[in-house]
């Protein structure tokens, strides 16, 4: 497809572009990589960001939370510098219904915000949206059983990693104690699986008496997940890391021997194929689009979490054999290469963007 010029500039809108800042800020960084890649004449803004972003290989203006120049500024480039990309739901309330002159713009749906969040403003900036962006079939078949065919027109394009270097493995996997590594915020009414891990934690040392969970990431319930875990007769085998860096978190998938996360409501996911990207084996659950990037008894297990008892037995399966985990973790890798790398992304994501941008 040719573009001419005027349809080539394009900006990308999010609440945070800095490395390391959550799901939805890897899927607006991916989404910026791609279009660039692309060809597109590209500007950034951060709604949230404190600090200068210069690794996006664009302009980047970061607002610090102060939204009503963001919002000037996004109006300003919907005008002025062609369309838009937001992040999701949220960030795009900033187009203003009454801005005639404003350039057609997209949208992100990510799934928590449009499940449980669906405000009215939030329904207005998808209603006008030119074009709409599902991260997973579980996340656009969801929204329309909720709240009908305003989601029929969303195209679904899967994720992927940031880009399509293997991650490394550590000698620490094979020489070291068997670890079972979840990387995910902790609130308890957004339920990522942090009780149930750790409610099965006893059990698992029982039979792996050396295997140790290890909690990386941050959250308003960090304190709860603490004192449950000093609770359990498995405490000395359980570590809060709180958060951490993208460096510290690249060791820390090297060195692990599973990645369990059995959400409830994940809406993709990127923490399994970054998981599947370092050939680790994943527990995803049975209850998300976890099941739909985990592919059961291939990259792992996709597990019912009704019955508690299925977790505690996968984790045994898993940190007690550690060839099985090396199997599916192979064989979890060669997944994301083929679906989940970033060329393979950029591949799915290409037609979709030069739709958009020639609407």
């Amino acid at each position: 497809m040719s573009l001419g010029g005027g349809q080539k500039r394009a900006f990308i809108a999010a609440q945070y572009l800095s490395a390391g800042t959550g799901g939805i800020c890897r899927l607006a960084r991916l989404t910026a990589k791609a279009m660039l890649d692309f060809g597109f004449d590209m500007r950034a803004f951060s709604a949230e960001d404190k600090v200068a972003i210069t690794d996006l290989g664009m302009p980047v203006r970061s607002f610090g939370g102060d939204r009503l120049p963001f919002l000037l500024a996004c109006q300003w480039a919907s005008v002025f510098h062609g369309r838009g990309v937001y992040d999701f739901a949220g960030t795009a309330r900033v187009n203003l219904r009454f801005n005639r002159f404003r350039h057609p713009y997209a949208v992100w749906i990510n799934g928590i915000e449009v499940w449980e969040e669906f405000r009215m403003s939030r329904q207005r900036s998808l209603t006008g949206a030119h074009s709409l962006f599902a991260n997973s079939d579980f996340t656009k078949n969801r929204a329309l059983s909720l709240h009908g065919d305003m989601f029929a027109r969303a195209r679904v394009c899967w994720l992927g990693t940031q880009d399509d270097d293997p991650g490394e493995v550590s000698p620490q996997r094979a020489n070291g104690p068997p670890i079972c590594l979840i990387v995910a915020r902790m609130e308890r009414e957004r339920d990522k699986g942090h009780e149930a891990l750790i409610s099965s934690w006893s059990r698992v040392v029982s039979v792996v008496p050396d295997a140790r969970l290890v909690i990386a990431g941050a959250g308003g319930h960090l304190d709860y997940f603490r004192k449950k875990a000093a609770a359990s007769s498995a405490v000395g085998n359980i570590d809060f890391l709180g958060f951490v860096s993208e460096d510290d978190l690249a060791r820390l998938y090297s060195e692990a021997t599973v990645f369990a996360m059995p959400s409830w409501g994940e809406g993709f996911g990127l923490v399994y194929i970054e998981a599947m990207r370092h050939r680790l084996p994943v527990i995803a659950s049975t209850h998300d689009a976890g099941q739909e990037v985990n592919q059961d008894g291939v990259s792992g297990y996709n597990i019912d979490m009704r019955r508690p008892d299925e977790l505690a037995e996968r984790l045994i399966g898993l940190l007690g054999s550690r060839d099985l985990a090396a199997k599916l973790g192979q064989q979890g890798f060669d997944r994301w290469r083929a679906h989940f790398c970033y060329s393979r992304f950029r591949d799915r994501f290409r037609p979709l963007a030069m739709e958009f941008m020639q609407s």
